[in-house]
């Protein structure tokens, strides 16, 4: 009877904190001035609210955010992350993902520990804590403004492998901090290596796995549940088997996204499951943003608050100390060609979210600075979230960083609909001979297609004259096609048995580009 009644509560509790962060979402459609506010960052400020009037929604666990909302959101962003662009910045994404944290840590104790007096152990666990970025909402922003791509795989990339980087970190300084035995610099590089190889390991062996699984069958809601079951499943046994859970995640979805789903899943399936993620994502975001605001205690956020403003700071001149300089190293060893602008933009879109708030909430009860640890990190994270999230779309246009995502949207909406009559004007002349239908309807229907048409064309010279660079908009879309084409094309070869390995595209090394 407990039992049933503990599941009635926790279900009224989850549907509570579901229809509120549904009723947020329908903000920006009733008032447009939300339009402005990312959707993730307009929960935390509702979230606020609802703690400032001392409404609780349901308690904010560590367990809750790593076991539950973290396996699907690492998995959605590595699922979409592709390899090839990947492959191409790994330098810098590498050196932000390890050295960065690194720097992270020791920029943000040395801070914390020297100017607000916290003990050693204490800053560390701070430092470590905030070491891992969550730019959900500044990627959004890139995409909704039409961003370089490259600059949400920077983001996104440096994203997924430090937090798993900073889950290792706080675990190996907790355990150097309050185990007991020996510590030595060996031993600790070998657990770091251990805890990583168990990730990648148990991430290879199971993404690899489900990939050739779904070669054998096409069942696209089975090939879906599939790639859930491997997201919770690849964290669940890399953290039973000691690695790193977060890694081991972001391996499998890297392999299924850009391995398994060409070989092993038609277009039609790929396009069910990325929805999929897509809205999964989605739904824990928007329960995970508006919980970080609601968790909020303002009166112990006021107390510690000059803990805060230190850490804001050191933190800030870590971040910068991290991209800056790394980026001038990856600039100068491999000439990875990240601009100022761009280094702005991931020295200030380096947000804090749930990792931060799950390590720290994870601390023990018996750690006498608990409670300060996780009012700063708490203060911390509403402060990137707050300050940094919604002054990063004015940095974007300042920069000149921001796509012309409205002119092309508007130009790929003429072509689209002029593409999409000519075939219905196709269609119409071979009706002509239909019995049944009144010839003065069939020209009239012509008429009105052709005049439609026209217009639309002229449309799309007079945009094109107006800004010639989406000349090259259409014609870097065109590549796209004609390079998925061809995979796809690999993908159904292997599928159907033609091939015992997909290719790689012969479109993609360069062919199409207008200089040759």
């Amino acid at each position: 009877m407990a039992t049933e009644l503990a599941i009635e509560e926790n279900l009224k509790s989850f549907l509570l904190v579901l229809s509120v962060s549904l009723s947020v979402a329908t903000l920006p459609q009733v008032f447009s001035w939300f339009r402005q506010i990312p959707y993730t960052l307009l929960l935390v400020i509702v979230g606020l609210g609802l703690a400032f009037v001392d409404i609780r929604l349901v308690n904010l666990s560590p367990e809750l955010i790593l076991s539950i909302f973290l396996p699907p959101l690492l998995f959605e962003a590595a699922w979409n992350l592709r390899w090839a662009n990947l492959k191409k910045d790994w330098i810098p994404i590498g050196l932000y993902a390890v050295i960065g944290v690194v720097v992270a840590i020791a920029g943000i104790s040395f801070g914390v520990n020297r100017f607000a007096g916290l003990p050693l152990t204490s800053a560390l666990l701070i430092g470590a804590s905030l070491s891992a970025t969550d730019p959900v909402s500044v990627t959004a922003l890139f995409r909704e403004l039409g961003a370089d791509k490259r600059l949400t795989t920077l983001m996104e990339g440096e994203s997924l492998f430090n937090d798993g980087m900073a889950v290792v970190a706080f675990g190996l300084l907790f355990t150097i901090a309050f185990g007991s035995g020996s510590v030595s610099v060996q031993g600790t590089v070998l657990e770091l290596v251990t805890v990583v190889g168990i990730g990648v390991a148990v991430g290879g062996l199971i993404g690899f796995g489900i990939s050739y699984l779904t070669q054998r069958f096409d069942l696209p809601l089975v090939e879906q549940s599939l790639t859930l079951v491997a997201a919770y499943g690849t964290y669940i046994i890399t953290e039973d088997l000691g690695g790193s859970g977060v890694i081991g995640v972001v391996t499998t979805a890297l392999i299924l996204g850009n391995f398994g789903s060409r070989i092993g899943m038609n277009p039609r399936t790929r396009i069910i499951v990325s929805e999929f993620w897509e809205f999964l994502a989605f739904f824990v975001n928007s329960i995970v943003f508006l919980l970080i605001g609601d968790q909020v205690q303002f009166p112990i956020l006021l107390e510690n608050l000059p803990t805060i403003m230190i850490t804001i700071v050191a933190m800030t001149l870590a971040r910068a100390v991290a991209v800056f300089g790394l980026g001038a190293l990856s600039n100068y060893g491999a000439k990875s060609d990240i601009s100022l602008p761009v280094q702005i933009i991931l020295w200030w879109g380096g947000l804090r979210g749930s990792v931060s708030i799950a390590l720290a909430l994870s601390l023990p009860i018996y750690l006498s600075d608990r409670e300060t640890v996780i009012a700063t990190v708490f203060g911390v994270v509403l402060f990137t979230l707050l300050v940094q999230g919604l002054s990063t779309k004015p940095m974007l246009l300042w920069l000149r960083l921001a796509g012309d995502q409205p002119l092309q949207q508007l130009y790929s909406e003429a072509v689209a609909r002029q593409l999409a009559l000519r075939r219905s004007l196709e269609r119409l002349r071979e009706a002509q001979d239909r019995p049944g239908v009144d010839k003065e309807f069939l020209r009239y229907q012509e008429t009105l297609i052709s005049g439609e048409i026209e217009r639309l064309s002229e449309k799309v010279v007079e945009l094109r004259e107006e800004h010639p660079n989406l000349v090259q908009f259409m014609e870097n879309q065109l590549k796209s096609e004609l390079l998925a084409v061809e995979a796809e094309s690999y993908a159904e070869f292997v599928q159907a048995g033609w091939l015992n390995r997909e290719l790689a595209p012969f479109l993609q090394s360069g062919s199409l580009s207008t200089e040759n």
